[in-house]
């Protein structure tokens, strides 16, 4: 823990914003070009936002999570795209503030704090859930990896990539350089929105693995401590999501007042107008502001909760309940951001006729994007463990646990799913 307080959050913000605008403005280009954010990425690295939750005393910002996770809204804003390459990213400090072995810990974090980026490479295209992808020694004692991974998020922007493996019955995960011999990256995500994230394919081919970047093994079933920092990783993952989620909400109510500001014609009225005037449009406008309060605050709630969780853990005062209660706010919070947004990215459309349609505004690229990433652990899922929990005391995601214990594939031992894997 660092001994220093987090930064006062403009004095924070103020540093970014900058970065953020210049992201802005070329989002409807890249969007039209399906070009990936490369040069959006490298800014942000230069200015350290990789580094945001590593402490001060070791080279990084120090931030809070409430202050991360507000800044993410901001960032989404310009660019949900961007927001959610950084997923596994900031997942991957997360692990390592939450479970500190100081060697390893020292390491990462100052990888992470000379601008070093994370890519996560979890989930498979198989016929059951699990994790095929091996760890095994050769004739040499040399450790290697082998398998393919998809909906690898933020791999192509990476320097290291963590992967989720089997070595046995064990449960694993690794990092390797993004540019080591028998690594392949491909674009090939497919999805109608969030299209720039490069959540494609990872392959690893007899790539060699050091001994020092076995990160974690986890054996079936899973011991308690993996279970709360489980728990602890799927809230912080949901609300990534859930902060870029906030930000496209943002994004359409600042498109939407840029849209009507200037004009001077609406449908029904003769000759010249005002659609700002108009109190049906700004009724919309009021809606759309709403809307995305509503989403900020959600966000910032959760936020505020995962912080006590995470100083009441360092303090050793965190017992299952906490995490799980946690957990339970997250899920819940994802039920109304969803509905929320996607609401709102709709309504957008009411402001203008037609020509709000244009493909030089891609004002549909909003819907498109919430709607992809709320389709991330599905809500339907979470809204039923919410309700079996509140009912029945079950903690989410049991019935995945006592399934996982008894299943042959080894890579199913922990709850949740690849993107809940603890790492």
């Amino acid at each position: 823990m660092s001994a220093f307080a987090p930064p006062d959050y403009e004095t924070l913000a103020r540093g970014f914003r900058p970065v953020f605008a210049r992201i802005a403005e070329g989002a409807v280009r890249r969007e039209q070009a399906r070009e990936l954010p490369f040069e959006a990425v490298g800014w942000l690295r230069e200015a350290g936002f990789g580094a945001l939750r590593v402490p001060q005393s070791q080279g990084g910002f120090g931030a809070s999570l409430p202050q991360l996770f507000r800044l993410l809204v901001e960032l989404a804003e310009a660019d949900s795209n961007v927001s959610h390459l950084f997923r596994g990213h900031l997942a991957f400090i997360e692990g390592r503030l939450n479970h500190p072995d100081p060697a390893a810990q020292g390491f990462w974090l100052a990888e992470i704090a000379a601008g070093k980026l994370v890519g996560y490479a979890m989930a498979e295209r198989t016929e059951s859930t699990g994790s095929t992808a091996k760890l095994t020694q050769d004739g040499d004692g040399r450790w290697r990896l082998n398998g393919k991974k998809y909906y690898s998020t933020g791999t192509i922007f990476a320097d290291w990539i963590v992967a989720a493996g089997i070595e046995g019955d064990t449960r694993v995960s690794v990092a390797v350089p993004a540019d080591a011999p028998g690594v392949a990256r491909e674009d090939d995500w497919d999805g109608f929105g969030q299209r720039l994230t490069g959540s494609g394919t990872t392959i690893f081919d007899n790539v060699e693995v050091d001994p020092a970047h076995i990160l974690r093994r986890f054996p079936a079933p899973a011991p308690a401590q993996a279970k709360s920092e489980n728990s602890y990783q799927k809230a912080f993952l949901q609300l990534i999501l859930l902060a870029s989620l906030a930000g496209i909400g943002r994004a359409a109510l600042r498109d939407g007042i840029a849209f009507v500001r200037p004009r001077t014609r609406a449908f029904g009225i003769q000759g010249y107008s005002s659609p700002r005037a108009d109190p049906l449009v700004q009724r919309v406008i009021g809606r759309l502001a709403s809307l995305s309060y509503s989403a900020d605050s959600l966000v910032d709630n959760v936020a505020q909760a995962l912080e006590a969780l995470y100083q009441a853990a360092l303090a050793g005062q965190a017992d299952e309940a906490l995490f799980v209660a946690t957990e339970i706010k997250a899920f819940q919070a994802q039920q109304i951001v969803i509905d929320t947004v996607l609401q709102a990215t709709t309504l957008l459309f009411e402001v203008g006729g037609a020509s709000a349609t244009s493909e030089t505004r891609r004002l549909d690229r909003h819907w498109r994007n919430a709607r992809t990433a709320a389709s991330h652990n599905p809500a339907i899922f979470r809204e039923r463990a919410i309700g079996d929990y509140y009912l029945n005391g079950t903690v989410p995601d049991a019935a995945w646990e006592a399934t996982a214990q008894s299943a042959a594939n080894p890579g199913d031992s922990l709850s949740g799913g690849v993107d809940a894997v603890v790492i």
